[in-house]
C-alpha cells in the first residue's frame, strides 16, 4: 500500500511541476553564457551550482543544435562519431557536467548548450561561445596581383604531379602555426590547409578539395597536387606566424591550356601500342584457323579417294598390258 501511494505523489509531482514553477517564476531563468578561446585540452565549464540529484548531462553545438555528448550516471557516456575519443567528462563533483576537448581543429569554434537534469530542482543551462585568438587569416582586400611579391615560379603539365615546399626563412624564431592559401585567377585568397603546434605533435587542418597538405615538425610545409588541373593555376602563399611576425612565402604557378604533355602523349602512345598489339593476334588467329581448316578439308579428300573402286583404264592396263602401278 505504502508503495502505491509513492507511485501516486511521485505521478502527481510529474503533473503539477511544471504548473507551479510557471505560477511560481514570473520571468524565465536567464542562461548564463561565458566565452573561452580555442585552445588544444580547452575545458568547457558546466558545474551546476546547486546540490541534488544528477540524472543527466547532455552538450549540444549551435546553430544547428546538434547533439554532441551525452552522460548518463547508470548507462555512461555516448558521443556522436565527430567527437568520438576527443571528449572527456571530467566528473570533478556529482554534479560537474564540465568536457574537455582535444585535437581541437576551427571546426570547434562556436556556441556550446549545456543542460544539466537535476533532481528535485530540474535543469540548469550554460552557454559556452568558443572563439579563436589565431583567426585564419581572412582575405586581404589590399593585395593586388600586380604589387604581389613572388618567391618562386613554377610551370606544371596538366594531369602531371606538382610538389610545392614551403619553407620559412631562418630557423631562430618559434613557429606557432602556419597557413596555406590558394588564389586562382580572378579570385580571392582561400585557405586550403592549417599545421598549428600542440602539445605533443602537429595538428592539421584540411580546408581545401584539392591537393594533400604535409606538416613538417619545424611546420615547414608541402603541398602536393596530383593530377595537376587547370583550376591549380595561380597563387600560392604560405603565412608563418612567429615570434619575431608574419613570414610569407609566395608562389605562382603557372599551367599552360595546351601543348605537348609527356604524360599525355605516353598514354596515347601505350594505347596505339595495345591497340596494335590486339590487332595482330586476331589476324594470327584468324590465318591458323584458316590454314588449320585447309588442312582437315584436305585430309578429309585424300580418304575419300583411297576408298573408290579402280577405273576401267586401269583395270586395262593391269591386265592386258602387265603395268604395275
Amino acid at each position: 500500500m505504502e508503495v502505491v501511494q509513492k507511485r501516486r505523489w511521485y505521478f502527481m509531482a510529474l503533473v503539477f511541476l511544471p504548473f507551479l514553477k510557471g505560477v511560481c517564476a514570473d520571468t524565465p531563468p536567464e542562461i548564463e553564457t561565458i566565452t573561452i578561446h580555442l585552445q588544444e585540452g580547452m575545458v568547457l565549464d558546466c558545474l551546476c551550482p546547486w546540490d541534488g540529484n544528477l540524472t543527466m548531462v547532455s552538450w549540444t553545438k549551435e546553430p544547428e543544435s546538434n547533439s554532441i555528448a551525452v552522460f548518463h550516471p547508470e548507462f555512461g557516456v555516448a558521443t556522436t562519431y565527430h567527437y568520438r575519443d576527443r571528449i572527456e567528462f571530467l566528473r570533478t563533483t556529482p554534479m560537474d557536467g564540465s568536457i574537455s576537448m582535444k585535437n581541437v581543429t576551427h571546426q570547434d569554434i562556436g556556441v556550446y548548450h549545456c543542460s544539466v537534469q537535476t533532481f528535485p530542482q530540474g535543469p540548469w543551462i550554460r552557454n559556452i561561445e568558443v572563439e579563436d585568438l589565431d583567426e585564419p587569416p581572412q582575405e586581404d582586400k589590399e593585395d593586388s596581383v600586380e604589387a604581389m611579391q613572388v618567391d618562386t615560379y613554377m610551370t606544371a603539365e596538366l594531369s602531371s604531379n606538382l610538389t610545392l615546399e614551403c619553407k620559412r626563412g631562418g630557423n631562430s624564431t618559434t613557429v606557432h602555426q602556419a597557413v596555406v592559401e590558394h588564389m586562382a585567377p580572378g579570385q580571392s585568397w582561400v585557405i586550403i590547409g592549417i599545421c598549428k603546434q600542440v602539445e605533443g605533435g602537429v595538428l592539421i587542418e584540411d580546408y581545401g578539395d584539392r591537393g594533400q597538405v604535409n606538416c613538417q615538425d619545424n611546420l615547414d610545409v608541402i603541398l602536393q597536387l596530383s593530377p595537376v588541373l587547370k583550376e591549380d593555376g595561380g597563387y600560392y602563399r604560405c603565412s608563418y606566424s612567429t615570434d619575431a611576425g608574419l613570414q610569407t612565402n609566395t608562389f605562382l604557378v603557372t599551367v599552360p591550356k595546351g601543348g605537348f604533355s609527356l604524360s599525355v602523349f605516353m598514354m596515347y602512345v601505350y594505347l596505339a601500342i595495345g591497340t596494335a598489339g590486339l590487332i595482330l593476334l586476331t589476324a594470327l588467329l584468324i590465318v591458323l584457323l584458316r590454314r588449320r581448316k585447309k588442312n582437315r578439308r584436305e585430309d578429309s579428300r585424300d580418304k575419300l579417294h583411297t576408298s573408290y573402286p579402280p577405273s576401267w583404264r586401269q583395270w586395262w592396263a593391269n591386265e592386258i598390258c602387265g603395268q604395275v602401278y
